[in-house]
Parts: structure tokens; C-alpha cells; sequence
């Protein structure tokens, strides 16, 4: 016969994280609008029902003791999977259609998630996503044809406000059979000449000396990838999933160190709708939570 443990409360674990946090059963108490003494029952019973010590007095207060460091951690994530929860169905659904743009390279690696779970706390909300070059976009947005745009830094239209989402390095990619590395001038596929990359990618090779011949040029990060992996030329990116094929490279192959990129969330400043609003937080929400990813100097299928 399955065993249920007991429940946790979750206003218990409220006030033990109060009082881990603050090392005071006083400043908890205080904090969650009960007595002193009854947090400190809330403690006695958590210790009871986990059959562990939690909390140990220390030169400056309570402090947790090694199973409560564990507890406090997972106590955090539950605590903010519950009040989600709680949230999710006391606020009215909101009803509406926001018109958001993003390169295809961002839009494949950051907003499926992103949108899914958008779509399932929002489901009134049509999301319509148009996949453009950043300057494209920036002029879709200065004319009012978007609500909200993911842009390459670098790109300012008018009458928007920004916010970096993402800052990282953008990187060499090239087919994992092919010494292209090697080639002098070195074979580029690359985007438009008003492309950011572009630009950094030119520059870091003039710094070293190094010559390039644009073989290609697409509007698209599959594009590039495709004509990498025909062993066509050389390409770069931010940190993603490859396709089987292609590898990450840099100065191990003698190639320039590139800079780093930023992603930014750019709104226009007209636009106050909710719904374009709740986007705009579950993108910088979905950046935050995904911020680091690695990048390792192989093929990642």
C-alpha cells in the first residue's frame, strides 16, 4: 500500500524561510504577520514532520543547519511554483493580439519555450511572430507594423524603449570536415552589410590581418548554416544548438577572438496594451531563466 507523506504547508515554509533569511524568529514573525510564538511552533512542527533539526543558533542568530540549507533551496522553488499558481488563476485572462518580430536565429533558439508557456498562461492572447533581418524589424516597429521586436544591438528606431535581454559572445562556425579555417581569403557566409555580426566579424579579421571573401550572403542564420555545412564557407554565431555537421570554432584554429552580442527587447512607446505587456515580461522572464548557455567546441546534436 503506497505511504503519503505528510503536507507541507506552504505558509510554513514561508515563515522558515523568513526565518532563515533574516536569522530571527522576531523579524519573521513580523514579516509574515504572526506572533513570535507561533512561528516558533511552525518551526517545532516542520522539525517534527521531517524528523530533522532545521535551525541552530549561531553568534548572530538562527541560522540552518546543513539539512536546512538543503530544505531552504528547494523550499524557495516550491514557494514560487505555488504562489505562480495562486496568481495564474486569480488574475482575469487577458484577451488580445500582439504583433511580435525577431530574427529566425533567436526566434529558433529562445521563443519556443518562451511562447509555449506564454500560450498556456495566456491562452486569449494570439501572438503573431514575423521573422526579419534586426534592421527590417526596427523599421517594422518605427512604422507601427510591431508591438514588440528581439533586435541585434545597434539598432535604435524611433519612438521605442529597450532593454538588454542578452549579452554574450558571438562565435566561429564552420563544417566539421573541412579545413576551411585554413583558406586565405577566408570563405564567409554571412548576412546584409547592415548586419551587426557582419560588421563584427570584418573588423575582428581586419584586426588580425586576415582576408575575407563574403562567398555568401543570406538573410537568415539557416542560411548560413546550410552553406556551412556544404562546406562552403565559414559563418558565425551566438550560442545555439548546431546541427550535426558543423562545429564551434576560434583562435585553436587560428580564427579572431569575436565580440560579444547583445539581444535586446525593444517595445514601441505607444504601446501600453496588457497583452503586449505580459509578452514583453515572459520574454525577459524566459531570457533570465535561460541565460547561460554553454558552448563547447564540438558538433551539438
Amino acid at each position: 500500500m503506497l505511504t503519503i507523506p505528510p503536507g507541507l504547508d506552504p505558509d510554513v515554509l514561508r515563515s522558515f524561510i523568513m526565518v532563515a533569511e533574516g536569522a530571527s524568529v522576531t523579524r519573521a514573525a513580523e514579516r509574515v504577520g504572526r506572533t513570535q510564538s507561533a512561528v516558533s511552533m511552525q518551526m517545532r512542527r516542520l522539525e517534527e514532520i521531517l524528523g530533522t533539526e532545521l535551525l541552530k543558533r549561531g553568534p548572530r542568530g538562527l541560522v540552518p543547519t546543513e539539512r536546512g540549507l538543503w530544505l531552504l533551496e528547494r523550499a524557495r522553488t516550491l514557494l514560487a511554483l505555488h504562489d505562480e499558481i495562486h496568481a495564474n488563476f486569480r488574475l482575469a485572462p487577458l484577451i488580445g493580439q500582439v504583433r511580435l518580430g525577431s530574427p529566425d536565429d533567436y526566434a529558433l533558439q529562445w521563443l519556443p519555450g518562451i511562447l509555449a508557456r506564454f500560450a498556456e498562461a495566456q491562452p486569449r492572447i494570439e501572438v503573431d511572430v514575423v521573422c526579419l533581418n534586426s534592421e527590417e524589424l526596427a523599421h517594422k516597429l518605427t512604422t507601427g507594423a510591431l508591438d514588440l521586436a528581439l533586435l541585434t544591438e545597434g539598432h535604435n528606431p524611433e519612438n521605442t524603449e529597450h532593454e538588454l535581454l542578452w549579452r554574450g559572445p558571438l562565435n566561429w562556425v564552420g563544417p566539421a570536415h573541412h579545413a576551411l579555417h585554413k583558406r586565405d581569403p577566408l570563405p564567409l557566409a554571412v548576412a546584409h552589410p547592415g548586419c551587426a555580426w557582419r560588421r563584427a566579424t570584418l573588423e575582428a579579421l581586419a584586426r588580425e590581418g586576415r582576408t575575407p571573401r563574403i562567398s555568401y550572403n543570406s538573410a537568415t542564420q539557416s542560411g548560413c548554416f546550410a552553406v556551412a555545412l556544404a562546406g562552403l564557407a565559414l559563418t558565425v554565431s551566438t550560442p545555439t544548438r548546431l546541427p550535426p555537421g558543423l562545429v564551434w570554432m576560434g583562435p585553436n584554429e587560428g580564427l579572431p577572438v569575436l565580440p560579444d552580442i547583445s539581444i535586446e527587447l525593444h517595445r514601441r512607446s505607444d504601446v501600453d496594451d496588457p497583452a503586449a505587456l505580459a509578452l514583453a515580461d515572459a520574454i525577459r522572464e524566459g531570457f533570465a531563466a535561460e541565460r547561460e548557455i554553454p558552448v563547447a567546441n564540438h558538433a551539438m546534436v
